[in-house]
């Protein structure tokens, strides 16, 4: 009886919150494109626009086009005109659609992972209605960010399974919906370093000084030098799109790494930000060492870095406790 009410909770849940989400993007149906990316990307590509032909899939997959190597986000859009021709409604549909799939399925993952439905939720209902999300779903071109991100936690479950039962077969699904999502966007390059995370928690996979306990019921324990070269596969795919990537890039203003490491940096802390306080927000933020631009004050690079270090800090305290009390 009580199995019962937990799985007609969970699927109210589940329900609620893809409704939830619905409602709030409902008014997309009424967006048009938007000469921003859109015209590139789906309204005068004639490639695209042909929908999907041997010609224009080939083109999909041997293309720079846009300074970018993405092929599965290119047969997306040519899939969508095949459905909805150049109807608006149908592309904001699609990503809305897409959208919702991602939060149910980072809902499931977390509840998968952690066995905390309640916290899960919140996350995930973050994820939904967060202000931050509202460009990847509002604008048709942000369709490689959906595509990616469902590719990628699909890589992540894979991952799980993987972790807590082995099998060649699974860590191959781990590799397969990875390079999958490095095809739609090469943004999830760092994947393979969130796995390594996740050993550490919820999976509690690595071996540790103190603290092993060799009949640990969440995964199998492991060496952090074992689990480093588990992941090299993984890492050879990550390398292979930032290769890629970089090939297909356009030289533009050369800005020098120390420079790009201060603005992740404040990137960063930036972003934690406006995750809580969601304003002054801009479809682009401009380079602040590039020509116009105000670079970073000492000061400020130095307050971004200790507060990344303090939360950096206190999750692994946080996991540590999470650790002993599973």
């Amino acid at each position: 009886m009580q199995r019962e009410r937990k799985s007609r909770r969970s699927r109210l849940i589940y329900f609620g919150l893809a409704l939830a989400t619905l409602i709030a993007y409902e008014q997309l149906r009424l967006n048009d494109f938007v000469y921003y990316d859109d015209d590139r990307y789906v309204i005068d590509n004639s490639h695209v626009g042909s929908g999907l032909t041997r010609e224009s899939v080939s083109w999909a997959f041997t293309t720079s086009f846009f300074n970018n190597w993405h092929p599965l986000t290119w047969l997306s859009h040519m899939l969508d005109v095949e459905l909805y021709g150049l109807n608006a409604a149908g592309h904001h549909l699609t990503n809305l659609l897409l959208h919702v799939l991602n939060t149910l399925l980072l809902l499931a993952l977390l509840t998968h992972m952690t066995g905390r439905l309640w916290r899960s939720t919140f996350v995930a209902a973050l994820f939904a209605l967060h202000p931050l999300h509202v460009e990847a779903v509002a604008w048709i071109s942000e369709r490689k960010e959906l595509l990616s991100t469902l590719l990628g936690l699909l890589s992540i479950w894979a991952y799980v399974g993987y972790a807590r039962t082995g099998g060649v077969g699974r860590y191959l699904l781990t590799a397969a919906f990875l390079a999958l999502a490095l095809m739609a966007k090469p943004m999830l390059v760092t994947l393979p370093l969130v796995f390594l995370l996740l050993d550490y928690w919820p999976l509690q996979r690595i071996r540790l000084a103190s603290g092993y306990d060799a009949n640990c019921l969440v995964c199998p324990q492991r060496s952090l030098a074992y689990l480093l070269m588990e992941k090299l596969p993984l890492l050879s795919l990550s390398a292979f799109s930032c290769i890629v990537t970089l090939v297909v890039q356009e030289p533009g203003t050369f800005i020098p790494l120390h420079m790009r490491a201060a603005n992740s940096v404040m990137s960063y802390a930036r972003y934690l930000g406006k995750t809580v306080w969601p304003s002054d927000l801009s479809v682009l933020y401009p380079h602040p060492y590039m020509a116009g631009g105000t670079p970073w004050e000492v000061w400020q690079l130095a307050g971004a870095g200790l507060l990344l270090l303090a939360i950096s800090l206190w999750v692994i305290l946080l996991g540590t406790r999470q650790r002993s009390e599973i």
